[in-house]
């Protein structure tokens, strides 16, 4: 049947031979089963979110984090929809169908690798500095890799065949580390969100990204159909909704992990925002330097989270919003959820579920579509209370938890885990005797980066460089930069449990040769 619709177009048409059976009719729908049949959803529920779970029902992992992230998605879109100027907006920026929101959001965490942005951060390093490979790893060009290319939903198609408007929407950052689009957001003088250069490493490229340079054919198609309705470096509305959805979640239901498993306390969290509202203007007074220096003493963060907004954001930051802000999150988190801990009892579960549906329900109301938002947003943002609102639930979640020196210890330890199995895999890559007993997965992941990596030297080689920005030449380069990513893909496929039992079986711990941690 000949495609009219450009956004429901799909890689492969001819793919629909291949045996695969869709239970659904429409093509959105279609692509939202494809990703919530996938084997690289279902391992989601192995993949850390914070910190490991470890069996635990009381921390979100990815996969139920990207749960929650599709249902307040489709709530956003729903809701843009049933506002006629906002729809009639949305139309004219590519749409907002509430399908392709939720799909996106169900694929949006797809490439996190075990032990969460930990994980992510060591493959990152181990790419470019080991490998040779600029692109190097970010999660999200992971999952528009794993849904374009490593994922397979048939004999004759790669990746999982999805519409060109649901592609779309998995680029929450929709260029790549280095070339596309031209001229590149890191150029821009007020960069998008995340198309910044990571301090630690200028001169690589964009810090977040959403395609490697062998999915580039990819994700121009996909954002072929948006071509003079939004900016060449913007989310899609769809991309936007699910970004904020994913903001949302992760502002919300972190908090109550922690809440409930006793890590986040009332008496710290209480001295802080006490600190701050009680001598705020004193604490503005301050010089940068003091307030660094006394950045352990109460009030000290929240009034340096202040100057970063108005550093990074001053299209929307406002210092009665953030006072507002400030104020609504002490009465409603600090001193009424916090206040109370949490016993397990029926009353602390409705106190935690009665917090996330108000909270959930203040922001999703707070959307607003936009015809022309600042390069720091989509078009799809929150208004300034809310938008605030979320900088200082996210900044509590930061500060009492994720810069706990308990977390870090757990985590050098992770990373420690991730680069002595990228060591081991590539060894055993490289050893000739023992190639033929690759595991199965690697062996094919191997061919796959190969065969990509090839045809970029053919036809296009000005893509083909290495962490150093020199081109890459020769077939033994090309085949260390495919091996490269061939292990990246493979390390990044596991889930926390798998990556460690594989350790332990290349390490001689095991006491078992037979285990999953070759099955994705």
């Amino acid at each position: 049947m000949e495609q009219t619709d450009p956004r429901t177009w799909r890689r492969d048409p001819e793919s629909e031979s291949a045996g695969f059976t869709d239970l659904a009719t429409s093509p959105f729908r279609i692509d939202r089963d494809r990703i919530a049949a996938s084997p690289f959803f279902a391992r989601l529920g192995g993949v850390t979110q914070v910190v490991s779970a470890g069996g635990s029902g009381l921390l979100h992992n990815r996969l139920t984090h990207s749960l929650k992230v599709a249902q307040v998605a489709r709530a956003i879109a729903e809701r843009i929809n049933a506002s006629s100027d906002s729809a009639e907006l949305a139309a004219k920026l590519g749409g907002c169908d509430p399908d392709v929101a939720e799909a996106a959001s169900l694929a949006h965490d797809l490439g996190h690798p075990p032990f969460g942005h930990l994980g992510e951060q060591t493959l990152d390093r181990i790419a470019r500095h080991r490998f040779g490979l600029a692109d190097g790893f970010e999660g999200n060009a992971q999952s528009f890799r794993i849904i374009t290319t490593t994922d397979v939903r048939g004999p004759s198609a790669s990746g999982l065949d999805l519409t060109t408007a649901v592609r779309a929407a998995v680029l929450k950052y929709p260029w790549a580390r280095l070339h596309v689009p031209d001229p590149h957001p890191t150029s821009m003088p007020v960069q998008p969100r995340g198309a910044a250069e990571p301090a630690d490493a200028p001169g690589t490229g964009a810090s977040k990204f959403s395609a490697y340079s062998t999915e580039l054919d990819d994700f121009t198609q996909a954002r072929a159909p948006f071509d003079g309705r939004i900016e060449p470096w913007q989310q899609t509305v769809e991309a936007s909704v699910m970004d904020t959805a994913d903001d949302i979640a992760y502002a919300i239901h972190d908090l109550q992990d922690f809440h409930r498993i006793g890590v986040l306390q009332h008496a710290p969290v209480a001295a802080e925002f006490s600190g701050w509202v009680d001598h705020a203007l004193e604490l503005a007074a301050l010089d940068d330097a003091t307030l660094t220096a006394e950045r352990r003493l109460p009030g000290r963060s929240l009034e340096r989270l202040r100057r970063r907004m108005h550093a990074k954001d001053g299209w929307i930051v406002d210092d009665d919003a953030f006072t507002s802000a400030v104020a609504r999150v002490r009465a409603e988190l600090v001193d009424g959820l916090l206040a109370t801990g949490f016993d397990g009892s029926i009353e602390a579960e409705q106190a935690t579920a009665a917090f996330s549906a108000k909270w959930t329900a203040r922001l999703v109301d707070g959307v607003q579509v936009v015809a022309s938002p600042s390069t720091r947003t989509g078009h799809l943002t929150l208004r300034p209370a809310q938008w605030h609102e979320v900088q200082v639930l996210k900044f509590v979640h930061r500060r009492f938890v994720l810069l706990r020196p308990e977390l870090a210890l757990h985590q050098r330890g992770q990373a420690s885990l991730v680069t002595t199995l990228v060591d081991a895999l590539d060894a055993w890559l490289l050893d000739r005797d023992e190639f033929y007993r690759l595991p199965r997965r690697l062996h094919d992941l191997v061919e796959l980066a190969q065969s990509e990596f090839s045809a970029l030297a053919r036809t296009s080689p000005e893509l083909l460089i290495g962490a150093t920005g020199e081109p890459v030449t020769g077939a033994d380069a090309v085949r260390g930069l495919a091996r490269g990513r061939a292990v990246v893909d493979f390390v990044a496929s596991l889930t926390d449990k798998q990556a460690v039992t594989l350790m332990d079986g290349l390490s001689g711990r095991a006491s078992q040769p037979w285990s999953d941690s070759f099955v994705l």
